[in-house]
């Protein structure tokens, strides 16, 4: 009976392998790398570059957040700014077809660093830095142990501070050993288009999902093994790596756009986005009356202003 067991369970391992290949190869295919690969040290990066020459406009970094890509900036935002700025938009390392960094995902320092070198790289020596979700502390990190590596910083439903909340079940199982190991694979191999689309749902509530969003942004590179993995430590390690870095942010002192939806359920305004506009001086506030968490698709004109408003102040234009 054991026998029978093993191999029942060897079959079973086999398979959800096989699948899962299955479905990596089938995401890979069907949104490729759509711009180029940087060498940065021993990690590749992947960059996307958009919008006017180089040399002959302000340098715009976008930096996007849990679970995303180069893609989720490139459906929206980045067209709407694409006359006035040259832009990079970076795969975030681990996810995307960027490197990861190290086994633990990554500390929110550790890709800013990375970045920025990736950023320096392009020839953008002090660019405009946007981050949005997760990826406004990367900003953050930036700004902070890089200041004369940034003109101006602008964050987008960014996450600033120590939150209260427990770690999501979800992250608190994938970003363990035996998580990683046992329940990554079976999500990649098998989780249902419907927990896609509610997932998708979740993120953009109380908007809509935006028409033709999901097809361009291609939610299966991020249930990719080495994806999942990767998003998971970083999330289970964001709550520390904010409660460090928080009280630094006095000593940014470039130009900071903060935006934030007030109907963000999934990052506080009043703790994040209000928690900047007290304690950073050269921080103006705009909360976005009714949006949710992604006002880069839903609110895209007033996160293209705000990105302009961040040039004027630095006296980019």
């Amino acid at each position: 009976m054991l026998i029978y067991a093993g191999l029942a369970l060897t079959a079973a391992a086999a398979l959800t392998v096989w699948q899962a290949g299955r479905r990596e190869a089938a995401a890979v295919a069907s949104h490729p790398p759509s711009g180029q690969i940087l060498m940065v040290g021993s990690h590749r990066v992947h960059v996307v570059e958009m919008g006017c020459p180089k040399g002959s406009a302000p340098d715009l970094v976008l930096i996007h957040g849990s679970s995303g890509n180069t893609r989720d900036m490139t459906f929206r935002l980045a067209p709407a700014l694409a006359e006035e700025f040259r832009i990079l938009i970076f795969d975030r390392p681990g996810l995307g077809y960027s490197d990861r960094i190290n086994a633990t995902g990554a500390s929110i320092r550790q890709q800013a660093a990375l970045l920025q070198q990736a950023a320096a790289q392009m020839g953008a020596d002090r660019p405009i830095v946007l981050g949005q979700s997760y990826g406004g502390a990367v900003a953050l990190a930036w700004a902070v142990d890089r200041p004369e590596s940034v003109s101006a910083l602008v964050t987008v439903a960014g996450v600033a501070y120590p939150w209260a909340t427990p770690l999501d079940p979800l992250y608190r199982v994938t970003s363990s050993r035996a998580g990683s190991a046992v329940v990554v694979p079976l999500l990649t191999a098998f989780v249902p288009g419907f927990a896609v689309s509610r997932s998708l749902q979740d993120v953009f509530a109380p908007q809509a999902v935006p028409e033709g969003y999901a097809a361009h942004f291609g939610p299966s590179l991020t249930l990719r093994r080495g994806s999942l993995r990767a998003n998971a430590r970083q999330r289970a390690n964001l709550l520390d790596e904010v409660t460090e870095l928080a009280p630094r942010y006095g000593e940014i002192s470039v130009p900071v756009e903060v935006l934030h939806g007030s109907a963000d359920d999934l990052v506080s305004p009043e703790l994040h986005a209000r928690g900047l506009a007290r304690n950073v001086n050269s921080a103006q506030l705009t909360l976005l009356d009714g949006i949710g968490h992604m006002p880069q698709h839903v609110a895209t004109e007033d996160v293209a202003a705000a990105v302009r408003r961040a040039a004027l102040r630095a006296q980019l234009r």
